[in-house]
């Protein structure tokens, strides 16, 4: 069985970044007055019937510059933390964790925040059974 890769990221995140910064799978409405948020979104991907490697594009949202580059280098270093981890809840280990775009800042049309965007490769397999 496949992992939720998206809960298996925002589940991993959540638990390394620090206290007020929500990780979800979905935006907010008014998303200006919950900052920070990570927003975690499986893009594609492919399996070999072994291995999912899953495509997981990460945005970073903050007030400011700063505090989003600040927060995009944590999130950048959990992504990687997660590599050779059991996924809690679910039948399933992340192998590895590889950047595919670096962090970069990205418009998003609102002057009440900034976002970066990164891309991430997740490989993750099912957990055998103990």
């Amino acid at each position: 069985m496949w992992a939720d890769i998206e809960l298996a990221v925002i589940t991993g995140l959540d638990s390394r970044l620090q206290d007020g910064v929500r990780v979800t799978d979905e935006l907010p409405d008014r998303l200006e007055t919950r900052l920070p948020l990570v927003w975690v979104q499986a893009a594609g991907g492919a399996d070999d019937r072994v291995t999912d490697t899953a495509t997981v594009d990460v945005h970073v949202f903050a007030a400011t510059r700063a505090a989003t580059w600040d927060l995009t280098e944590l999130v950048r270093t959990a992504m990687h933390a997660l590599a050779a981890t059991h996924v809690p809840g679910q039948k399933a280990v992340i192998d590895d964790v590889t950047t595919d775009q670096r962090p970069a800042l990205v418009p998003y049309g609102n002057p009440a925040l900034r976002r970066s965007v990164a891309t991430y490769t997740v490989a993750t397999r099912e957990r055998a059974a103990p």
